[in-house]
């Protein structure tokens, strides 16, 4: 009965129970000025999965707006992978519910590895006013005090040119840096990459959670070492979220989909 019950809560239940998760994480490097600022990220929607469709997107989107952030970050794959029970949706429904999105400092996006080979998903997400971002640097400002957005393309696909995109940041300037797949986050030092903070995605945070096992499969080279949550590695900052949607297989256990709000210190 209780495995009856764990497969009804994950394939049933879990998929569709958003949560909302707040995290205070104080930053080394992000200047005083900016101390304070409320980002909220969003990854991996993989609209037309089960349980999520355009309906679902529209609550998620109400939800966001609801929790009033200053900045709305995406961390790509908002396209559905070949798991069963799924739906192709158009990039263009997708990035007009997208579109009601509000924050003051905007909403910025990358692409992730089901996203990339769709030139439409860019295309329809600017013209809703969604800045997407591959290999390029964003200038923002806040409290007469100014900070960069770097997003990279896709790492899977070997597309991405971090250097490169990183070299449009000012030295002496603060930087987020928005990527798909956090695996990059170890590979800084080498790089020469000194983001205040870096977002990613990508992981699902596993997207299943056994006790006695941890997370059941984390797509990283690294297994569990960037699945999910806060990271700090030799003073560097990593956050994972586990993101909305689910991927391979419609099921989630104890990896509740989230909106992250995330207060910068």
């Amino acid at each position: 009965m209780a495995c009856v019950a764990a497969l009804s809560w994950g394939f049933l239940i879990e998929p569709g129970r958003l949560v909302v998760r707040y995290e205070e994480l104080p930053l080394p490097r992000w200047p005083r000025p900016l101390s304070g600022m409320k980002v909220a990220f969003l990854s991996d929607l993989h609209v037309g999965a089960p349980f999520w469709g355009v309906e679902q997107l529209s609550t998620l989107v109400e939800r966001t707006n609801a929790e009033q952030p200053e900045l709305i970050l995406l961390g790509g794959d908002y396209l559905v992978g070949s798991e069963p029970g799924g739906t192709r949706v158009p990039p263009d429904a997708i990035a007009e519910r997208l579109g009601a999105l509000h924050a003051p400092l905007g909403v910025v996006a990358v692409l992730g590895n089901h996203d990339w080979d769709d030139g439409d998903v860019r295309r329809a997400f600017e013209r809703r006013g969604i800045r997407v971002l591959e290999d390029e640097a964003l200038r923002l400002q806040r409290a007469h005090q100014e900070f960069w957005i770097v997003g990279l393309a896709d790492q899977i696909t070997q597309r991405s040119e971090p250097r490169k995109a990183a070299s449009k940041v000012p030295k002496s300037s603060p930087y987020l840096l928005l990527v798909h797949e956090p695996d990059i986050f170890e590979s800084f030092g080498r790089l020469g990459l000194a983001p205040a903070l870096t977002l990613a995605g990508h992981t699902h945070g596993g997207q299943v959670w056994l006790p006695l096992v941890g997370r059941a499969v984390v797509p990283s080279e690294f297994g569990r070492r960037y699945a999910y949550g806060h990271v700090v590695e030799n003073g560097r900052n990593l956050f994972v979220t586990s993101g909305v949607g689910t991927s391979i297989l419609p099921v989630r256990f104890l990896v509740p989909p989230e909106i992250t709000i995330l207060t910068l210190r």
